[in-house]
């Protein structure tokens, strides 16, 4: 589908994304009473709880008390209801999305705490506490995840809205805010630390669905340049303009007439008279792209509809050398968005026109009944190729992308498989999973980072196996990945994170054995139960346009190739 616009669009999109988020808070707090009350993992909490008591003091005491009250309700409310008027009113600018952004967060946050309070019953720590129990369950902890809503919002803002090394510090300051109210929390006997992160799990979802549905389409024209901050279609000075024969691709329901119209007329605009447009069909992805190329040439092929689309055509041009172009009209359009590309279609074209060609990997994936078939984002086996698969398809219509975290809620309790792993040639990992992600990217939706150092011109492919264990499992890779995201740390080296719940490797080819069937996808499409997925690196095998690099290079790096050559590395 298209990129929502207008103010009733997005409220539809939020809403869909906000009840994805409530399924997941009452799943989290459902998950986490049973444990504690059948004596699972999360029985060591209260001996926590009471360390923190048996250590209150005066000085401690007073610490903490101000640190409650600066998350409180009153509070949380005057510091928004100021931070949105001054981004009202005082800037040369008015800022609206960051307004609604920051506003919208705690609104949510808040709506979203009510909520699961009402359908999660878990007990307060068993303690003497420095302050009255409101009616409300444990869990999630109300203070942290209104903290972080309010100063993880702003945090954000800081962040995206501002330049130089002092951000950095502001930002920080900020962001140590709720950590510190939950520390605050549990030493004033309110909350067990599962609750803290209960609360720091819902802040950091509402920052998430808010931020991707409010900041992320307002960023992406002042980060593309000056190109795309003028009218659409508009050459500028120095700007590239076009010629020869051109092969448009496009999928008829997601770029649907009026926008075929406009990218047919912006191609006019920029010299590219002689169009052959070629629609798709659900057997035939790319439509007649591979007859019509190899009947005429093309100066650019272009792409308009969503991963699916461009995976198909990529398939079909791949070693050719023949500029490759994204128009994302999909659901996800998680390559465009990887690539740095506007989520506007025709503003994503005028970017891409302008822009450079840069190299792109993509990978090949293989296995028992497959046949070798391309990817440019990911390729999976086990739990996300399950969600994918069992999707509904009218949901998908209707909420997009969050119809696939809601099919997943049904797979959350599905079991761990024995595998192994090869990399490189190399000697055989044994381990156990719920999924296995290839990826030559990184980013899911809403800027999601699932694999960190996936890069799609670094010659490798990354490798996330993905095995939480109970609700704190669960729990513990939920909070490694909305943290990675949102502090956008450099990522680790190859090996375990969040308590085991994560492990990372990398290698220009991968292996992996399963001990029964599973469930396995590429780019959303879904392929046929198997016990091996295999996956090998195409480096610069797509000459994309963009209007900068795929990743931006160091300072002082020497500019990127048109073409890479082949690497290869060994382990």
């Amino acid at each position: 589908m298209t990129t929502d616009s207008g103010g009733a669009a997005r409220r539809v999109r939020i809403l869909s994304l906000v009840a994805v988020q409530a399924a997941v808070m009452v799943a989290a707090g459902l998950l986490v009473t049973r444990a504690a009350e059948t004596g699972g993992p999360l029985a060591p909490e209260d001996g926590v709880v009471r360390a923190l008591v048996a250590h209150r003091g005066p000085a401690a005491d007073r610490i903490s008390d101000w640190l409650s009250v600066l998350a409180n309700t009153p509070a949380v409310i005057g510091v928004t209801l100021l931070c949105v008027l001054a981004l009202l009113f005082l800037p040369p600018v008015r800022r609206r999305s960051d307004a609604l952004f920051l506003g919208g967060s705690v609104a949510v946050q808040s709506a979203v705490f009510l909520l699961v309070t009402a359908l999660v019953d878990r007990a307060r720590p068993d303690v003497p506490r420095l302050d009255g129990a409101p009616p409300t369950s444990s869990f999630p902890s109300g203070h942290v995840g209104a903290s972080l809503a309010l100063y993880g919002g702003l945090a954000v803002l800081v962040l995206v809205r501002t330049r130089g090394r002092l951000r950095y510090l502001v930002a920080g300051v900020l962001l140590l805010v709720p950590p510190a109210v939950g520390l605050s929390r549990m030493y004033r006997g309110m909350h067990h630390l599962s609750d803290v992160v209960g609360g720091l799990l819902n802040g950091t979802l509402t920052l998430l669905v808010i931020g991707a549905v409010v900041l992320a389409g307002r960023r992406a024209p002042a980060a593309a340049g000056a190109a795309v901050a003028r009218p659409a279609g508009t050459p500028a000075a120095g700007g590239r303009s076009g010629g020869g024969r051109v092969l448009v691709v496009r999928h008829p329901h997601a770029c649907p007439d009026g926008t075929a119209a406009r990218v047919r007329a912006m191609l006019l605009r920029r010299g590219f008279a002689e169009q052959r447009w070629i629609l798709t069909a659900p057997d035939r992805p790319c439509g007649d792209l591979a007859e019509e190329y190899a009947a005429g040439g093309a100066a650019l092929v272009v792409a308009c509809g969503g991963d699916g689309t461009v995976r198909a055509c990529a398939e079909a041009v791949a070693g050719s050398g023949v500029p490759f172009v994204l128009v994302p009209c999909g659901t996800g359009n998680l390559l465009a968005r990887n690539l740095g590309l506007p989520t506007d279609p025709l503003q994503a074209l005028d970017a891409a026109l302008d822009g450079e060609e840069f190299p792109v990997d993509v990978g090949r994936v293989g296995g028992d009944g497959l046949a070798p078939a391309l990817f440019t984002v990911m390729a999976g086996a086990g739990f996300d190729a399950a969600m994918v698969r069992d999707a509904s398809p009218a949901l998908k219509s209707s909420l997009g992308w969050p119809a696939y975290a809601l099919s997943g809620a049904r797979h959350l309790t599905d079991p761990r498989t024995r595998l192994t792993v090869r990399l490189d040639g190399g000697r055989r990992i044994r381990r156990r999973a719920r999924m296995a992600v290839i990826g030559n990217v990184g980013e899911l939706q809403g800027g999601l980072r699932l694999l960190p150092r996936a890069r799609p011109d670094s010659g490798r492919l990354e490798l996330v196996l993905f095995d939480p264990q109970g609700p704190a499992g669960w729990l513990a890779a939920a909070a490694h990945i909305a943290g990675r995201t949102l502090r956008r740390a450099p990522a680790a080296a190859d090996g375990p994170v969040a308590g085991g719940a994560l492990e990372y490797f990398t290698a220009s080819r991968i292996d992996i054995r399963f001990t029964r069937p599973r469930a396995r996808e590429i780019d959303g499409e879904v392929l046929a139960d198997g016990v091996r997925l295999t996956a090998a690196v195409e480096p610069a095998a797509l000459r994309v346009r963009l209007p900068r690099p795929p990743v931006p290079p160091p300072a002082d790096a020497p500019a990127p190739p048109r073409l890479r050559a082949s690497r290869t590395a060994d382990r």
